[in-house]
């Protein structure tokens, strides 16, 4: 294929035929792929081209020259340049049929046509549904200013409202931000690697309302950080406050020295009526409400009778293992971050739990170990990264066999790559998509496996 004459700024008018998996437009020039930003299928736009590679290229919608009826009007397309919430101009029906679509399309090239895709679980109320926000803070004019960047850069857009997040957050947001101007501290300086602020982290459990608030900084010697201190603990809901201190020109968003400031060192949210104590580093569901639906269904999934020693794995702070506890014999969580581990046997203390117990390490090694001293498995929930699971893992699983697999996805693709390599030996069930991040095209899913 001869790619096309097509230059950066190049002003192009375009028939849209599909979305990506990105939530972008995808468009065809004499069979070269363009993948445009704030554009539908079935639309004519008038677009710029902004990036063009060997195999493909990138640009964005100027004009909407014929619209889409799934278009939406009503939302600032600043959502969608930033990336907070690139399918927002998107009908929100049409973006959980979009999430199925996804789902059937990474199984279908891998071979998994059978496989039956239900349609996605999605939210009676798609917006402000995020209970943490990580807000970049940066000068500009003059001022310590909170935003977003803009997609594919790290210019800052001032923000003050954010769409998905929790508003008692957005707000939080901007109270610590007028907070840190009034004693005249200053934003990050990527470019020059100057100034102190780099990100506020802030918190907020859904069902008990305490709010966790992180300070990155730059450096350590923030000016008058006692009267900052008190005035960002002058809030109720505030209990806990840290100063995390990052020097390294990276996008990591913490570095290693976290210092409380003041308040607890945790907060305490509720999933399915058990108590998590969540700190700074935990991972925690970013959408209660969805969290809760995503977990029952796995729970009902995994069929359990009481009488199963089920096994957790990736299990975090413990909170799918000791939501199901109390219909298992004995619950094992596995988990590589050892501080995790504390946090798990700590939240399974605070609930009572007793039958449930969290250990460090891959669960390949513990499986394997478990194989050798025949140690059996009735269920494994297994809730990995995107990367999917290891292939170590997936041989230790065909070892060991455990009678049943509930595996929550993060990402089809290595999702439906890890369904393939387990068919010889499972047989799979139905998936489940659940839209934990309405407005994005990011897609989890629960599917069930059965030794065959």
């Amino acid at each position: 294929m001869e790619k096309p004459n097509l230059k950066k700024n190049q002003e192009i008018e375009l028939n849209i035929e599909d979305l990506s998996y990105e939530g972008k437009g995808v468009a065809k020039v004499d069979d070269f792929t363009l993948f445009v930003d704030n554009a539908l299928p079935n639309e004519t736009v008038k677009a710029v081209i902004t990036r063009v590679n060997k195999n493909f290229g990138f640009a964005r919608t100027l004009e909407v020259l014929k619209e889409s009826p799934d278009r939406v009007h009503d939302i600032d397309a600043v959502y969608a340049q930033t990336g907070i919430a690139p399918l927002s101009h998107l009908k929100y029906d049409k973006q959980l049929e979009f999430k199925r679509n996804q789902v059937v399309t990474d199984f279908d090239k891998i071979g998994l046509k059978d496989v039956v895709v239900n349609k996605t679980l999605g939210m009676e109320s798609p917006f402000n549904y995020r209970n943490k926000a990580q807000v970049p803070v940066r000068q500009v004019n003059g001022k310590l200013t909170t935003g977003f960047y803009r997609r594919r850069s790290h210019d800052l857009v001032p923000m003050e409202n954010f769409l998905i997040q929790d508003p008692k957050i957005d707000a939080e947001i901007l109270r610590v931000r007028d907070i840190l101007r009034k004693y005249n501290v200053r934003g990050y300086d990527e470019k020059n690697q100057k100034g102190q602020i780099r990100t506020i982290m802030v918190r907020r459990a859904y069902f008990t309302g305490e709010m966790m608030i992180v300070l990155v900084s730059r450096t350590p010697d923030i000016s008058h950080y006692k009267d900052i201190t008190k005035e960002i603990l002058d809030n109720p809901e505030v209990k806990s406050l840290f100063l995390n201190i990052n020097s390294k020109n990276t996008n990591v968003i913490f570095g290693q020295k976290m210092t409380l400031l003041g308040g607890k060192k945790y907060i305490d949210d509720e999933i399915l009526g058990h108590t998590y104590r969540i700190s700074p580093r935990s991972f925690y569901q970013v959408n209660p409400v969805q969290t809760q639906n995503l977990y029952q269904m796995a729970i009902d999934k995994a069929e359990l009778t009481g009488k199963e020693n089920v096994v957790d794995a990736y299990s975090g702070i413990g909170t799918i293992g000791l939501s199901l506890a109390d219909k298992a014999k004995h619950v094992t969580g596995i988990e590589v971050i050892e501080d995790a581990v504390k946090d798990a046997d700590q939240n399974a203390k605070l609930n009572n739990i007793t039958n449930a117990d969290f250990v460090v390490g891959k669960t390949e090694d513990v499986l394997d170990e478990w194989a050798k001293n025949d140690i059996s498995v009735d269920v494994l929930m297994v809730d990995p990264p995107r990367k999917g699971l290891a292939s170590s893992l997936i041989d230790s699983l065909k070892n060991i066999k455990p009678e049943k697999i509930v595996y929550i996805s993060c990402n089809p693709a290595t999702l439906a790559r890890d369904l393939s390599l387990l068919s010889d030996t499972y047989e799979i069930g139905d998936v489940t998509p659940v839209d934990m991040f309405p407005m994005t095209n990011h897609i989890e899913s629960v599917t069930q496996l059965k030794l065959k």
